[in-house]
């Protein structure tokens, strides 16, 4: 009974404590004060992950990933920043970690549609076309620019957010995504224009622009 009464009581002081007392307090080897910094921020954090991959199954196993990561790394939190930005940026590359890995496996072609079966409507096709090239693009840019383009341009997190997560200056994030940016545009710059040549320099774009082709 006594045992029972000292769990209720452990548990009722982490429920009480700050983020930062409950990494101090597993760090010292609470068995309960972990789960009260998961029970906290899992859905915060399950929403950045779902939005990064924009796949349920995939966010699932990368959160799950990230705090795995964060119990194990829990003792060398230093406190130079909150609590819950150390824990978004361990999803976030949990997250990115998934992206490269998934971008690394061959791709298998989808088979023709046979006799008797439905066409795919054009518009689906081409959804599913433009969501490939984005992310070949995406696969083409250098690691810090793809994290910085993920997090402000996909993520919506402003530019001091994104510094903060990435342990980065904000003009550095502001560097990594304009020379993102500008790889992206030139990457999928047929998107805009099907009917364009690949690599046209740009002053050949500029000129058809103004003769309004």
């Amino acid at each position: 009974m006594a045992a029972v009464t000292v769990d209720i009581l452990s548990r009722v002081t982490a429920a009480a404590s700050s983020d930062a007392d409950l990494i101090a307090a597993h760090a010292a080897g609470d068995p309960h004060a972990f789960s009260e910094l998961v029970r906290r921020h899992r859905d915060r954090m399950w929403a950045v992950a779902l939005r990064t991959l924009r796949d349920p199954e995939e966010a699932a196993d990368a959160l799950q990933e990230a705090f795995i990561s964060a119990f194990r790394a829990a003792s060398s939190f230093r406190a130079e920043s909150q609590v819950t930005t150390w824990l978004h940026r361990i999803v976030v590359n949990a997250c990115l970690d998934r992206v490269r890995r998934r971008q690394s496996r061959p791709t298998v072609p989808l088979p023709e549609a046979g006799p008797g079966e439905p066409a795919v409507p054009r518009d689906a096709m081409a959804e599913r076309e433009t969501r490939l090239a984005v992310r070949d693009a995406l696969a083409e840019l250098p690691e810090e620019q793809r994290a910085a383009i993920v997090l402000v341009d996909v993520e919506g997190y402003s530019v001091a957010e994104t510094a903060q997560l990435l342990g980065v200056a904000e003009g550095t994030v502001k560097s990594r995504c304009a020379r993102g940016r500008a790889k992206l545009a030139k990457l999928l710059g047929h998107l805009r224009n099907p009917d364009a040549v690949a690599n046209v320099p740009d002053g050949a774009v500029s000129t058809r622009r103004r003769e309004g082709r």
